[in-house]
């Protein structure tokens, strides 16, 4: 955007931070600093009120990416104060609708037709409208009721002009405030950017519900809407239209025989399945994105909407994360430690027993409630937090899996308060762990992986030639090594050969090994390492 332009907008954020009171953030930001006197003019807030009440309404006064950026940030709670955390989760993104004209000229553009041609009705008024897109209710010429999800005009240009203003602050922010450096601003503006954009592409949204609902095909827990792909393009999104009681109508849900229990132990499945057993979960898991099919009130099922953030993990992550849990809960505390050294998530000269010490600092008092109580996504807070002080470095997709665990956690006790989430989440991940270590398991993913080994295995030859012939050349002079080579016993030529092949053979091992993500780890690494030792050793 022009200069001028985000001179202007930066201008209007600060007048409106000054009058919420927040003063402190524009002279700790050196925003305009040369003309602050201006500012002082402009009467400020009451500061009676709380700091993150003051910060959610200047939010929600800034308008709807502000809004966005605030929802996001509340889930950073491994740099907010907790008091402004809970604030900044009360933002709710409702914004008015704009004009059916300009949604039926998007359809129009979309698809080349008019919207009483693509549908048998389309109704003009939405149900709904939030920052990004805003939904309609419509009929296909099938008979199929369904919900039409449509962009908002200029969007994406909207956004990324308030991103630039987000940017300029975070930098302005990480240069001057005192705790710019802690909180790395640039570092959250980014984040939230990745996943702001991502939602601005309804056709990614459609493949996650796709692969969602392939995921749980008949489950009798999770139902995920259909997807109409002949009526969706990357600005419209068109899915089966669901009738359900919404997660947060718990009065309505009882009213139904709804078995609540159930219900709120399946949802704590659910999302330990996604993890673990699909390494795909619904991000996005906040009340409005959830409800309950009650047909058959005795075994509610869960309807999931909005799939515009999912989160995956590594297999590396996966078998850390769920190890570190049951690690926890057995009050192993050197375990924990030494699956966040192994992780890579601390630095590899931290001291293990300092390590531990600390988590046991943090961890032990948590015992003191029932097992029942204790929450799964502070105990991941506290882990984080405690290993942030051994310079741990933020790890985005462990950031996103902690909001949605506390998003889950919440839901979950806001229906059964005596929900028992360790006993409800423990056979899940002893499952998954015993499954990930059988032998059997092992063979099973070398067969579905045969087809890319064998092809890379017809490769491989070559490359060891190559890798064998760089050592050696590292090893020697190339003339020097060509004349060893002459006058070698024959012996020890075949010494050297020898070693050479054994070599390769235990690289080979481990290089397949690692190619299974087979743990614990150092099964691959082992070999590489053995095998690249015995190439030195007989080059020498």
């Amino acid at each position: 955007m022009g200069r001028l332009r985000l001179v202007l907008r930066l201008l209007a954020i600060q007048r409106t931070l000054i009058r919420y009171g927040l003063e402190e953030i524009v002279w700790e930001t050196h925003l305009f600093r040369p003309v602050g006197w201006v500012f002082k003019l402009i009467r400020s807030r009451s500061r009676r009120d709380p700091l993150g009440t003051r910060i959610r309404e200047a939010l929600e006064e800034l308008g709807p990416i502000f809004v966005k950026f605030g929802q996001a940030v509340s889930t950073r709670r491994d740099l907010l104060p907790t008091d402004i955390a809970d604030e900044l989760a009360k933002l709710q993104d409702q914004v008015p609708p704009f004009s059916s004209e300009e949604a039926l000229k998007i359809l129009a553009d979309a698809f080349g037709k008019k919207a009483n041609e693509l549908f048998a009705d389309f109704q003009q008024e939405p149900l709904a409208a939030a920052s990004v897109a805003q939904v309609h209710c419509a009929t296909l010429h099938s008979g199929e009721s369904v919900v039409v999800k449509i962009l908002r005009p200029r969007v994406r240009e909207l956004i990324e002009r308030d991103l630039t203003v987000l940017y300029a602050i975070a930098k302005l922010a990480a240069r001057y405030w005192s705790d710019g450096q802690r909180l790395r601003p640039v570092e959250v503006v980014s984040e939230f950017e990745k996943t702001l954009l991502k939602e601005l592409d309804l056709t990614r949204e459609a493949a996650n519900a796709a692969q969602l609902k392939r995921n749980f095909e008949g489950s009798d827990m999770l139902y995920v809407p259909e997807v109409y792909w002949d009526y969706c393009r990357s600005n419209v999104l068109t899915m089966e239209r669901i009738s359900a009681v919404p997660i947060s109508d718990i009065e309505g849900l009882k009213s139904a025989g709804t078995d609540i229990r159930r219900l709120a132990e399946n949802g704590v499945v659910i999302f330990f399945t996604q993890v673990f057993r699909h390494n795909l979960f619904h991000a996005d898991m906040h009340p409005g994105n959830i409800f309950v099919d009650v047909s058959n009130p005795k075994k509610p099922r869960y309807v999931a909407v909005d799939f515009g953030i999912v989160g995956s993990l590594s297999s590396r992550d996966q078998h850390y994360l769920a190890g570190n849990f049951l690690a926890f809960f057995k009050r192993d505390y050197h375990r924990v430690a030494r699956l966040h050294l192994d992780s890579g998530w601390v630095p590899a000269d931290t001291q293990i027993t300092e390590l531990e010490a600390a988590i046991r600092a943090v961890c032990e008092p948590i015992f003191n409630k029932p097992l029942k109580d204790i929450s799964f996504g502070l105990v991941l807070l506290r882990l984080f937090d405690t290993a942030r002080q051994f310079d741990m470095e933020v790890q985005p997709q462990l950031v996103l899996l902690q909001k949605t665990l506390l998003n889950i956690e919440g839901l979950g006790r806001q229906l059964y308060p005596d929900l028992d989430l360790w006993a409800t989440a423990q056979p899940v991940l002893q499952e998954w762990m015993q499954q990930r270590t059988d032998p059997r398991e092992h063979l099973k993913r070398l067969l579905n992986n045969w087809p890319q080994i064998s092809e890379d295995l017809m490769l491989l030859p070559d490359a060891l030639y190559q890798f064998v012939r760089k050592v050696l050349e590292e090893v020697y002079e190339e003339k020097a090594l060509k004349s060893e080579l002459k006058n070698l016993p024959i012996r020890k030529a075949f010494t050297l050969s020898g070693g050479l092949l054994a070599g390769a053979v235990l690289l080979l091992a481990g290089v397949l090994w690692i190619g299974l993500e087979a743990t614990p780890t150092w099964f691959g690494w082992g070999p590489v390492a053995a095998g690249l030792a015995l190439t030195f050793r007989a080059g020498r």
